[in-house]
């Protein structure tokens, strides 16, 4: 039992050529250090995609699968990837062991291994908390002679678990779209049965891979093996190769009288691979799921699993059914999901509330939208700016009565970012309804030719004085600002007649607006104010006069 529970901490197995005392003098730093090393002498599993918890992101270790692939003896070579993925502590790692055994004994019958013989390579262990992150791959790629004299390195990856408690639906999305895009047969490990939900979630991460590929090929990715572990109808579909292949066909067969959300999913399904096959696996045992002690002995598993698990691995590994890897790339991937090019994948009740409260919002709008409309739309007449404002409320407030009286998902709080995105978007509406409203004005629009014209006209009255009194450099330089405001209030001109150059017309108008704002409107305010006050002087002056007169006209009668 003491090498099953070293098993399950995670002790890493060689090849079974190698004695237990050599594996026992090697230190437990060693081990640890080895795997940054370019020579592994002692087969082990590498991270090469490392999850970063904290921020949600994932990185790829360069160096350690450089080590790995740039092996002189296989660099030059084809090779065949095979990776499992699927759920958390649904057995990934321990299919991957059975793997490892396979091919390190595959010339022989017995490659399973001795009954008493522990499980190692691949760490795993039982209980319900997950025990992989990131990607792993065998240090150790093994070469395999084909029947047509052509030499293959196969690679077996393992990775980390779907909708474990501490994973993002980004974070399943990520790791299973790598693997996916990077090998050659993916085996989607599931339990018992092929749901509803298996397949979207398959639909969901295999787009997600899709969308990160440079070159959309009409199937983008090569072989899937739906692997149903622990199947309990064997009277329905027998175990094995045969009845997964019927019971795939019944499940994505696509009917008259479905929904087209399922038509859909599977649809998209058959599109993405070149081959889909399906494997029928019973039940390990209760050992098996019951003894916290179980280490992988043969003697501890149902002679059912074991029989179906030599039709399996070699069926996924034997040199005639090696499927070559076509395309390649996971350096660049990893790139593509590290920034935000791609969109995020949420959960079923995420995705479902923001689209309910995007509705909601865009009801609201349209209501908004009408009702602005009505007051100051096309071919409405200019409006006062104030009774524009207070309309603008109005129906503002009236919008944001409607978005909340809609029945939302998602929450108060998540909802209110929805409602205060809703005024953020009416209040910039608003803004261009003002800026239509004032086009409409047909002060506001003579504008731009009114400052040009009272320019010119002051530039020509002080070129006249200053040139009277001898100051002929300033005369001049009220010339030249008279011409260029003459040039252009006749570009200005025509840009609004021909609608070329807009950009000229509107930097004609800015300039023309920040000197009807800083200079003419300042000083026709000054005018008006002193005229305003003289006014008002003189009217009292008078009436004071007149007072005075008709005092004295008094005293004197």
């Amino acid at each position: 039992m003491a090498e099953g529970d070293a098993a399950r901490r995670g002790q890493r197995a060689g090849p079974p050529d190698k004695s237990l005392e050599e594996d026992a003098l090697v230190d437990s730093d060693a081990l640890v250090n080895s795997e940054d090393e370019a020579d592994l002498k002692t087969p082990c599993p590498i991270q090469i995609v490392l999850a970063h918890e904290d921020d949600h992101n994932f990185e790829l270790d360069e160096e350690a699968l450089e080590n790995i692939l740039l092996q002189e003896h296989i660099k030059d070579l084809n090779i065949v990837v095979v990776s499992v993925a699927g759920a958390f502590r649904k057995g990934k790692s321990f299919l991957l062991d059975f793997m490892l055994r396979y091919m390190y004994n595959k010339n022989s019958s017995c490659w399973i291994g001795g009954n008493n013989e522990p499980l190692t390579g691949f760490t795993w262990r039982g209980g319900c908390e997950r025990e992989t992150t990131g990607i792993q791959i065998w240090s150790e790629v093994f070469v395999i002679d084909k029947s047509d004299g052509t030499k293959v390195a196969v690679l077996l990856m393992d990775t980390q678990g779907a909708f474990d408690s501490q994973s993002t639906i980004k974070d399943c999305a990520t790791v299973f779209a790598l693997s996916t895009m990077t090998s050659s047969v993916q085996v989607y490990n599931l339990s018992q049965n092929i749901q509803e939900d298996d397949l979207q979630h398959l639909q969901l991460f295999t787009e997600y891979g899709r969308l990160a590929m440079e070159e959309i090929y009409q199937k983008p990715f090569q072989t899937l093996m739906f692997l149903i572990r622990d199947w309990s109808y064997p009277y329905e579909h027998s175990y094995g190769l045969e009845g997964g292949k019927k019971f795939l066909e019944k499940r994505l067969q696509v009917k008259h009288n479905q929904h087209e959300e399922l038509q859909n999913v599977r649809k998209h399904i058959r599109s993405c691979f070149s081959n889909l096959g399906c494997f029928l696996l019973p039940h390990p045992g209760l050992k098996v799921a019951t003894n916290p002690n179980f280490d992988g002995r043969l003697n501890d598993i149902d002679d059912d699993f074991k029989r179906e698990l030599r039709d399996l691995v070699p069926l996924l590994l034997a040199p005639e059914n090696l499927v070559e890897k076509e395309i390649s790339g996971s350096k660049a991937y990893i790139k593509i999901y590290q920034g935000e090019a791609l969109p995020h994948p949420k959960s079923m009740l995420q995705a479902t509330a923001e689209a309910n409260n995007l509705a909601a919002v865009a009801g609201a709008k349209d209501t908004y939208n009408k009702g602005m409309e009505q007051v100051c739309g096309g071919d409405k007449p200019y409006i006062a700016p104030s009774d524009l404002e207070r309309q603008h409320q109005d129906f503002k407030e009236s919008a944001v009565k409607q978005f909340c009286s809609v029945k939302k998902m998602g929450g108060e709080e998540f909802c209110r970012r929805y409602q205060e995105q809703l005024e953020a978007e009416l209040d910039e509406i608003y803004a261009n309804f003002v800026k239509h409203n004032d086009g409409k004005n047909i002060f506001y629009a003579a504008r731009t030719p009114a400052t040009l014209f009272a320019v010119m006209f002051a530039m020509y009255i002080i070129s006249g004085l200053t040139g009277f009194l001898g100051m002929n450099s300033i005369a001049s330089l009220c010339n030249l600002i008279m011409g260029l405001a003459l040039i252009s209030l006749c570009t200005w001109a025509y840009v609004k007649y021909s609608g070329e150059f807009r950009e000229v017309g509107t930097a004609i108008d800015q300039i023309a607006e920040a000197l009807w704002e800083q200079v003419l409107k300042p000083l026709s305010d000054n005018l008006m104010e002193d005229n305003m006050r003289q006014s008002v002087t003189n009217s009292i002056k008078a009436g004071l006069t007149e007072q005075v007169s008709h005092h004295a006209r008094l005293k004197t009668d």
